[in-house]
């Protein structure tokens, strides 16, 4: 007997083994086959509250995955793609999206799906084989391990036949259904579970399993199913740890919102239970009524979700202040400055999403440039010697991080590159890797101006003010590419004319040419020392190099 149970248990590990793979799987492959699309999802039709909802909603259904869809808007705001508000919204739609999981198992302890799961296995391993659609066959195979798993829970549950084993049907009768203490206990008990786990459907599948049985009253399994709500917001804020303070939030609130709803589910614990078992026709009073508590934990699943999604989607801005309180902006030490901000490698999920959040450390790169350009101009204008002093320090700094940005970049999209990606997205790849490489030239070029000035400065020397002027105006042409190219970086290429920059170029170009023809008069005619003709001279140059790096940066955004 004790290893028919020993067997038994073997085959139910396995099988709730296979149930997280094959929907990890499903989920995996709909992300690749969708990622653009979901992201394009995400990102547009979350203008209301309303709109994210139903977002999180139907994108949480088409993946299977809640953690999915909450890890990836966590991502998002990391990114900077989604308001706080639009994420709180999107993460809402999410619990209910989750919903549906519940049903397809409830579906897969009353209805035989082994007619269903062979064809997919064999229809998904032709699709894997044919290359191009190899992302069909691995969700054919993902819904065939799902619905597999489901068939051999059932099946073992079956076997352990555990509504005539008198020590389990004594046990689980020991609680009191009518205590709120141990109400409160099996919901610690399904928390934790979900949290060491990372499943919330694998622990309603062992809960949807011990009540099919009878021998787990439902008020137990539904507290059960409360504390799964709350472990599985332990995915995302171990996502979001090492991401910045607003994806932090995103998955704070995800934790708060599950929390306030088990929170007001207790406090009508039992008329609100009475209410669903209602509605499926259940008494929890009369016993031989098995079929129906799968349906039970399905239906309870999805009123508390949906109910507690329209109680506070009302207050999404509340939701935002308390978080933001919680976790409020710290101002980072200037020597943890370079940390990025945009990338969070444990947050990698698609290609998609990761290229994403590069070019937005990439554009964010590029405003660095500039804010770096503009530390440089101050230095000609500079007169005290302890604030150029404290302003060149700042530009060597900015030189450093720079170099380092452009190396985490790098390593960041080389790690994108090790996965399966499309022509389009290893072409955005390719693009980035040759802009992060000019933006770092562009900061070197930086660099240099201002070792130029620091250079005369030191010497004592000084331009005329005629001279002053012109690299004054020198600067601004180079300012105002640098502005443009922000500008180009910071929306999609169709939007703006590469032309707007050539036209930069040719200005400072030309700006050039004059400004080293008069500074060559200058010196001949005894005008200023032949040193500070030399300064001004490597300035004027190294601005125009500087333009020609805003170029090539322009031109790789455009594909050129």
């Amino acid at each position: 007997m004790t290893q028919d149970y020993l067997m038994i248990s073997l085959k139910l590990l396995g099988a709730l083994g296979l149930l997280i793979y094959g929907m990890r799987m499903m989920s995996d492959a709909l992300q690749k086959l969708a990622g653009p699309q979901l992201r394009h999802i995400l990102a547009r039709m979350t203008t209301n509250r309303l709109t994210g909802m139903l977002t999180g909603a139907f994108v949480t259904s088409a993946v299977q995955s809640s953690s999915a869809t909450t890890v990836m808007t966590v991502s998002f705001v990391s990114a900077g793609l989604l308001t706080l508000g639009q994420a709180i919204s999107v993460i809402m739609g999410a619990n209910i999206g989750t919903t549906l999981t519940a049903w397809i198992m409830s579906l897969g302890y009353n209805v035989d799906l082994t007619s269903v799961v062979f064809p997919a296995f064999f229809v998904g391993m032709v699709l894997i084989y044919k290359k191009r659609h190899r992302f069909i066959g691995d969700f054919l195979f993902g819904i065939a391990f799902m619905f597999l798993s489901l068939v051999m829970l059932s099946s073992a549950g079956k076997e352990m036949d555990l509504e005539h084993n008198e020590a389990v049907v004594s046990f689980f009768a020991s609680f009191d259904t009518g205590n709120y203490w141990t109400i409160l206990s099996f919901l610690a008990i399904g928390t934790i579970i979900t949290c060491i786990v990372q499943s919330s459907a694998a622990v309603m599948a062992i809960t949807i399993l011990l009540c099919s049985t009878g021998v787990l009253p439902i008020y137990l399994g539904i507290a059960l199913v409360m504390g799964e709500n709350i472990g599985t917001t332990a995915t995302a804020n171990l996502a979001a740890l090492g991401a910045n303070t607003q994806a932090r939030r995103a998955a704070l609130a995800h934790l708060l919102f599950n929390v306030f709803g088990v929170i007001w589910v207790l406090c009508v614990f039992y008329p609100f239970v009475d209410l669903v078992c209602g509605l499926v026709g259940y008494d929890p009073a009369k016993s031989g009524q098995t079929a129906l508590l799968p349906v039970v934990l399905a239906t309870f699943h999805t009123c508390f979700n949906v109910t507690n999604t329209a109680i506070l989607i009302g207050f999404i801005p509340q939701m935002e202040r308390v978080v933001c309180k919680l976790l409020p902006d710290k101002a980072q030490p200037e020597q943890e400055e370079f940390r990025l901000l945009y990338i969070q490698v444990n947050l990698m999920q698609t290609p998609e999403i990761s290229v994403l959040q590069a070019q937005k450390e990439t554009g964010h790169f590029a405003q660095r440039v500039q804010q770096m350009f503009g530390l440089v101009r101050s230095l000609l204008e500079e007169k005290d010697d302890e604030a150029f002093a404290a302003t060149f320090k700042k530009v060597e700094q900015q030189e450093d991080i720079t170099d380092k940005m452009e190396i985490e970049i790098a390593r960041y999209l080389e790690q994108v590159s090790d996965n399966h990606l499309s022509d389009i997205t290893k072409m955005k790849v390719r693009q980035m890797l040759r802009e992060i490489s000019e933006l770092e030239s562009i900061g070197d070029a930086c660099y240099n101006l201002a070792r130029t000035l620091n250079r005369r400065h030191e010497s004592g020397l000084d331009f005329t003010p005629e001279r002053y002027d012109q690299l004054r105006q020198m600067m601004q042409y180079a300012d105002d590419a640098l502005t443009q190219m922000n500008v180009v970086m910071t929306g999609h290429s169709h939007e703006h004319d590469i032309r707007d920059t050539y036209r930069i170029e040719n200005d400072i170009n030309q700006l050039r040419q004059r400004l080293k023809a008069d500074n060559v008069r200058a010196v001949n005619n005894k005008e200023y020392d032949y040193a500070i003709g030399t300064m001004f001279n490597d300035i004027i140059n190294e601005c125009e190099k500087l333009g020609d790096y805003v170029v090539n940066v322009v031109q790789a955004r455009f594909g050129k």
